[in-house]
């Protein structure tokens, strides 16, 4: 009796000194400078809202949040490297909509999305636009597709890369109208808007931030956004839903992710830190300017969330027949 009794207390002794231990790892976190993994090239519309995000980090939690660029395979390099490190917190994936593509379009893809990474808080979506080039002659979604209809075999639409959202779309869009073009996929939106511009291809569902300076100068075409309601930087511009494809939605939305076996505490520490940032007046107007739109959530939030967009691109991918390497 006295032996298991001495089992007991000791047994208590440990779980009472694993909590403090946690506790304290929270309150001292971080204490070193932390890497925010951006898997797409500096620049981009990802890099752009993550650099926001890591300045203001860095004001809140009294160390550097350095930004690490590993573009590759729709985000992917980035995705495998975080899968990978340690659990410390000190890793973060600044992950796009793209990480619920990849399981439908890769076949040795090299991590879990739901089991080798942890949800920390979703960020930011950054609505698609259906750009056209200045020689089309449309200025409505119906004029643009009656014209598509009427010149087959003469469209091109560019795309930021294979699977990506800004070819899905863009797939969806042309399938639904019935329109005969093809797709050129491009390594991200800054060449494929490049093209754009030049005429080498006429139409194309980008970000709205990566459009936004040629659609303000009048080299490219606004006819539509592919958010559920109109966006307040473009207030007469319809969307795809109420025009030509009721229900319609789609977005480059954004989060954060780090290694899954990363304590709970410093998951919740990093969830109150970026949601927090996201209320800020400053990052929220940085965020406007880019056409972005701040979202936040708690990480169960977030770990629903990509569990539905798992499955809701899983059909769209079947349909078109991609399949990467």
């Amino acid at each position: 009796m006295r032996r298991l009794c001495l089992t007991v207390l000791s047994c208590a002794a440990g779980v009472a000194a694993i909590a403090p231990m946690g506790l304290a790892q929270a309150q001292t976190y971080p204490s070193k400078p932390i890497t925010l993994v951006v898997p797409f090239p500096p620049g981009g519309p990802t890099d752009q809202v993550a650099r926001v995000l890591a300045q203001k980090l860095t004001e809140q939690m009294g160390q550097s949040v350095v930004v690490d660029n590993k573009p590759g395979a729709n985000g992917n390099i980035g995705g495998t490297q975080v899968s990978k490190a340690a659990g410390d917190g000190y890793t973060l994936l600044y992950n796009t909509s793209s990480i619920t593509l990849s399981p439908a379009l890769y076949k040795n893809l090299s991590y879990d999305v739901q089991k080798d990474l942890a949800p920390v808080v979703l960020t930011a979506v950054v609505p698609l636009a259906l750009v056209v080039h200045p020689s089309i002659p449309a200025n409505t979604v119906a004029e643009f597709v009656a014209y598509a209809k009427a010149n087959p075999d003469k469209l091109s639409y560019g795309s930021a890369g294979n699977g990506n959202v800004t070819h899905l779309a863009a797939f969806q869009f042309t399938k639904n109208m019935g329109i005969d073009a093809a797709h050129v996929s491009y390594r991200g939106s800054a060449p494929a808007d490049v093209d754009l511009v030049a005429g080498q291809i006429q139409y194309m569902t980008d970000t709205i931030n990566s459009v936004m300076p040629f659609v303000k100068d009048k080299r490219l075409k606004l006819l539509a956004v592919t958010t559920a309601k109109r966006m307040s930087l473009f207030p007469n511009v319809p969307t795809l839903a109420e025009t030509v494809m009721p229900g319609f939605e789609a977005g480059a939305w954004q989060g954060v992710m780090v290694p899954a076996k990363t304590p709970p505490e410093v998951v919740q520490r990093l969830s109150a830190e970026i949601n927090k940032a996201l209320q800020s007046d400053e990052v929220r107007a940085k965020l406007a300017l880019q056409g972005a739109e701040p979202l936040g959530s708690t990480p169960e939030e977030y770990r629903t969330y990509i569990g539905k967009e798992l499955q809701r691109w899983a059909g769209v991918v079947k349909s078109t027949g991609i399949k990467l390497d």
